[in-house]
């Protein structure tokens, strides 16, 4: 489903869940009660899940999406993940609850829903939600933070992290600059200190960010150029002359500022 990156962002997404209210209109069945952890959810709940998801509250969907797979059938998780995923996608869209969303997308993952495994016509309409989700949340104003959030949940349900980088790197307009030259910055700069994690995403490898980073310099140099009084973007080049250097922080680290504090006559 190709759609254009220089598509308004909530025009995509308002698009993209079209196209996923239209594919998974007709949901897969379940052949059997709900199994699950009825000390974490009572068996009324467990009978609603089962029911039309449309009756799921969104306090039950929340809690749902938020238990971990091994309190449920794991048949029956990924049944409910496909019957139910309308309704996530716009709890993790701009008319949610506004959470960081990353620890439910996760539960996506091989170890839980398997999305990798579900029909390709499923993956496609949900992938392009990702895209769109993700394109927001780079336009919006949102924080590094909850932007690497985003991202490493999304990596974590779809098994790779380098495609969701290079739809960002796609991106184009100021706003998409402004995002990632936050981004750039603040990624660069836990690079530098050694603190990058994905948090939750075991598998990992920081160092596809430590890769990438650079290809990004261009623009992020551009950006410089057009707002010569922006200290963030002036900054994120510095970062990365340094990591592309192998050299340390030009920075203190903030953590330890209060010891120094302290120690300061």
């Amino acid at each position: 489903m190709a759609v254009s990156p220089d598509l308004d962002p909530y025009a995509r997404w308002r698009h993209a869940l079209a196209e996923v209210d239209r594919v998974f209109a007709s949901p897969p069945g379940l052949d059997s009660p709900v199994d699950g952890c009825t000390y974490c959810t009572p068996e009324s709940e467990l009978r609603i899940l089962g029911g039309d998801p449309a009756d799921v509250s969104d306090d039950l969907l929340g809690h749902f999406m938020r238990e971990v797979a091994s309190h449920w059938d794991a048949d029956q998780y990924v049944v409910l993940w496909r019957r139910l995923m309308p309704r996530a996608l716009r709890c993790w869209g701009p008319e949610g609850h506004g959470t960081d969303p990353s620890a439910e997308i996760g539960h996506l993952g091989r170890d839980g829903a398997g999305f990798v495994d579900w029909p390709a016509p499923e993956r496609a309409v949900v992938e392009e939600a990702f895209r769109a989700l993700l394109a927001m949340a780079l336009v919006d104003g949102r924080s590094p933070s909850d932007i690497s959030d985003l991202l490493v949940g999304i990596a974590q349900a779809t098994g790779e992290l380098e495609p969701w980088l290079e739809h960002m790197a796609e991106l184009s307009g100021s706003e998409a600059d402004a995002g990632l030259v936050r981004l750039g910055l603040d990624w660069a700069t836990e690079l530098l200190w050694e603190e990058f994690r994905f948090t939750w995403w075991y598998d990992g490898d920081p160092q596809v960010i430590a890769a990438w980073l650079p290809i990004q310099r261009g623009r992020i140099a551009a950006f410089a150029t057009r707002h010569p009084r922006c200290k963030t973007a002036a900054d994120a080049l510095i970062a990365l002359d340094r990591l592309e250097a192998g050299d340390h922080s030009p920075w203190l680290y903030p953590y330890g500022m209060k010891e120094l504090l302290r120690q300061a006559p």
